[in-house]
């Protein structure tokens, strides 16, 4: 049951073979028994999720059920969740109960899913190995001294350890794909602005999108469905109609054109996950797709680009935790100065001092120019890139990360090596484009332990329903997908 998609399980609520309170029961046993040596959740209140179930199955009863009614949905610690802890990870707001629902959580409350609890994340989603959090590291459910992957990494426990039906994550600069590559599951990241960021904690404003975890494209469709739509509450909404993601996923791939881009191939590749990506490129060939030779010469140039504005947008979204109203504040202080400057120095982790600083230091008179507006001026080229290499291909493909889980500790002390785990995902993120990491396979590290390995499709704006099927059609005839950790079953 705990490996069942969603639509299995949407049927067996429908057919009263579980109930949506023993199915709740289910993962919060599994949650019991494996959270506190994986740290995936930071906040849990049982009362409240197994009312939302009871909640549920009165609601499958009457009649009124949706796809995701009854079904148990972790929720990344970004996202204000009435009555419930919000921390982001930090210790700025470990004390913060929030006093109104974000727009994706009033979303699948509405469609009568279960909230699950709210799971770890690096602190204000800075990071890329989930290291960064107040409340400790996350452990990769495939090797327990490695890591799962940021921010969004403990989402990406969840689902890859089975502790959640799906989940929710949020993408700045890979922090859903990087994830699912390393834990060996199906996530995607939307056109920016298809999901409202109305109450998702903001760490890069013109970055952000909140997207699906899940084990498949079909679980991912689904959530989509549930997600996705305009919020008038939310000025980077977009006021699209109403689409459904599962409308494609069975079209035959036939003249699919695949676009590779020479860059996402280079140095920096690690050999091995390299070899698992071009298997999967051939199963695409397999069925029907055409592979196209493609570039995007400014794809190096996304690293530099992004820690320059990402910093800047964070030092400016980040300013308004001055200890005043809500959040952590320092106990003694002489004046209000000095409780602004000892709140922020007790309240805010390393990484995060570090990129408000960056992000200070480039909107400064006499940096701006140099740095921040020379940064959006190649941020526009990265996405032209992108928009020449789709006159030549529909989608593209390429590895989600350049390696697969790394050791915990490996790489904390050495912020660019960290920085350049998403030198593959970055360029989508400035280009505001969807992309989605798939379970492609195994690649065995330098202790012989197989690891899950992700392949990356990024489509053209608002082509979220392609790609769903894309890869669909690939988990079709693979079982990457269905795959669990030995020993947590």
């Amino acid at each position: 049951m705990i490996n069942s998609s969603l639509k299995k399980l949407s049927q067996m609520l429908a057919k009263k073979e579980v109930s949506s309170v023993e199915l709740t029961q289910a993962f919060l046993n599994r949650i019991d028994a494996l959270n506190p040596e994986i740290n995936a959740y930071i906040a849990l209140d049982q009362e409240k999720t197994l009312a939302q179930a009871k909640a549920a199955d009165i609601r499958i009863a009457a009649g009124n059920a949706e796809a995701l009614t009854g079904i148990p949905i972790a929720q990344k610690d970004i996202f204000c969740a009435q009555g419930w802890q919000t921390t982001c990870g930090s210790k700025m707001l470990a004390n913060f109960v929030a006093p109104y629902d974000a727009h994706v959580i009033s979303q699948f409350d509405a469609a009568g899913a279960v909230n699950l609890g709210k799971t770890n994340m690096d602190e204000f989603a800075m990071g890329s190995s989930n290291e960064t959090s107040y409340f400790g590291g996350v452990k990769n459910p495939w090797d327990f001294t490695r890591v799962p992957g940021g921010s969004s990494g403990g989402s990406a426990a969840a689902v890859a350890a089975r502790l959640c039906a799906a989940a929710t994550g949020t993408d700045t600069g890979g922090s859903i794909r990087q994830p699912a590559s390393l834990c060996g599951f199906t996530g995607l990241k939307p056109t920016y602005g298809v999901v409202s960021r109305y109450g998702m904690i903001a760490f890069a404003s013109s970055l952000d999108q909140a997207g699906p975890m899940a084990k498949s494209a079909e679980d991912c469709a689904l959530m989509m469905n549930v997600m996705a739509g305009f919020d008038e509450r939310d000025s980077t909404s977009l006021n699209r109609e109403k689409e459904d993601y599962t409308r494609d996923l069975n079209k035959p791939l036939q003249g699919l054109r695949v676009g590779l881009p020479k860059e996402f191939f280079a140095e920096g590749l690690d050999a091995n996950v390299g070899k698992v990506i071009d298997a999967a490129i051939a199963e695409y060939k397999k069925l029907g797709a055409e592979i196209v030779e493609i570039s995007l010469p400014n794809t190096g140039l996304s690293i530099p680009v992004y820690y320059v504005l990402a910093p800047a947008e964070a030092s400016s979204n980040l300013s308004r935790y001055d200890g005043v109203r809500y959040g952590h504040r320092a106990e003694s202080y002489t004046d209000l100065m000095d409780m602004y400057c000892k709140t922020r120095a007790e309240g805010f982790g390393a990484e995060v001092k570090r990129r408000i600083l960056i992000g200070t230091y480039v909107l400064s008179a006499g940096y701006y120019d140099a740095y921040y507006l020379k940064a959006q001026q190649i941020r526009r080229l990265i996405a032209q890139d992108f928009e020449e290499a789709f006159k030549h291909c529909d989608v593209i493909m390429g590895p989600a990360a350049p390696s697969t889980a790394f050791k915990a500790g490996e790489k904390v002390d050495d912020p660019v090596a960290m920085y350049l785990q998403d030198i593959y995902t970055i360029s989508t993120n400035l280009a505001g484009l969807p992309g989605m990491s798939v379970p492609a396979g195994f690649s065995s590290g330098t202790d012989g332990k197989a690891l899950p390995v992700g392949l990356q499709i990024i489509g053209n704006y608002f082509d979220e329903a392609r790609m769903l099927n894309v890869a669909h059609q690939y988990q079709q005839v693979t079982d990457w997908h269905t795959r669990m950790p030995e020993g947590l079953a």
